[in-house]
Formats: C-alpha cells, structure tokens, sequence
C-alpha cells in the first residue's frame, strides 16, 4: 500500500521539485497551495504524513495544524519553514508538529526525516497503548511511558512495577510478589526502595493511581 503525503507548499517551483522528489521515492503526494484547501484535504483523506509549510495563504501552517489536533487529528506532520528563532520552534511544536526542518534544506534530508517519522508512526499503530489520563499512556509492549506523546526516561525497575501494577489494575499486588516479578534472582529486595519506586510513580502519575493497604500490597486504580 503506498504511503499518502499532504504537501502544502506555495512556492510553485519549490512545491513540484519535492513531489517529484517524493513520487520518486515511492510515495503518493497530495499537493496544495493554500491553508483551506489543505484544511479539507486533510479532513477527507486518511495521509500517513503532513508536510506543512507555515507561511502560506489563507491562513498559517500553525494554526492550520493547531485545528486539525483539536479535531482529533492524529497524523504525523512536519512544518518545513524559514523561521528560525527559537520562538517559532517552540509554536511549531506547541501546536503539535513532530519535526520541523528550516528551509533552504536537502532534499535527502527531508527525505531521512520523513523515513524515521513514518517508522515512528508505523510503530505506535502496532503498540497497545493503556492511557492514564493528564497526558499520560503507557506502552505495553515495549514498557515506555510517555507523557503528551513524548518518552519518559525512568529507572527500569519503576517500569517494571508501573507494568506489572497495570497488568493487574485494580487488584493488589503483595510485596513479596512485587519483589519476585522485578527484582533479579542475585538481588536482594528492598522494601525502602519498593516505597521509593512507588512514591516517584504516584509524584508522576498523581497519588491517588496507586494505592496500598496494610497486608494486601499494591494497586493501581483506573477504569
């Protein structure tokens, strides 16, 4: 199946040396030259990428991508602009791009970055995701928590508890079980550290998620 592109480019020149660039590369291109007629393109058609640009007639690429994300929208996008300030970054990425490459660029470039978007994207598909409300969601298979759709680094052992607590979600979990899942058969368990992973968890994910009663151990509560 081809991967569908929406480029919205109003440089002629410019917007015809990327599609043929793309179709080249194998990929299906959509092309417009204005924020309404991107705006219903991307309402109509299900694109596996947006590549915005953001000074663009009839309105702004941020703005544009800021009403598709409040829509539901959830399509991978990269604006591709001749702003540079730190400011334009930040209202790119506020308004929900997931990269941002800064004109004049290679077109092997884009072309690198669009190959990693789309893996990237390929993957979340496959993933089950548990949200966990304010933001929060956690990745089952792979075991990444992520916060508004960004990856958390936390220590392995939390990771561990946090799945484990999930997979048994609004059951309580023992101590003793808890230290048989995560912790090593040459390491020895700490109930100090168990209270540690617990607290950083609750500090993240708000304390009332994870409770725990004397005799019973651990439980996360979600619907």
């Amino acid at each position: 199946m081809e991967t569908k592109i929406l480029l919205l480019e109003d440089d002629l020149s410019l917007s015809e040396i990327i599609k043929e660039f793309l179709e080249d590369e194998g990929y299906k291109v959509s092309l417009c030259d204005n924020a309404d007629e991107a705006l219903n393109l991307a309402y109509e058609n299900n694109f596996d990428l947006w590549i915005l640009d953001v000074k663009i007639p009839l309105g702004d690429g941020f703005s544009l991508l800021k009403e598709l994300r409040n829509s539901g929208k959830k399509t991978p996008a990269i604006f591709m602009t001749s702003l540079n300030t730190l400011a334009d970054l930040k209202q790119g990425y506020d308004a929900g791009c997931d990269d941002y490459i800064r004109k004049p660029f290679e077109l092997a470039e884009l072309g690198i970055r669009i190959e990693a978007l789309l893996k990237r994207a390929f993957y979340h598909k496959k993933e089950d995701f548990e949200e966990l409300g304010n933001g929060f969601k956690f990745a089952l298979k792979s075991q990444i928590l992520y916060q508004n759709e960004k990856p958390l680094s936390l220590p392995n052992k939390e990771i561990k508890l946090l799945a484990l607590l999930l997979k048994n979600k609004n059951h309580f979990i023992k101590a003793e079980t808890i230290f048989e899942e995560i912790w090593g058969y040459d390491e020895e368990p700490s109930e100090l550290s168990l209270r540690v992973y617990i607290k950083n968890l609750r500090k993240l994910l708000g304390k009332e998620k994870i409770i725990n009663h004397r005799g019973r151990g651990y439980s996360y509560v979600g619907v």
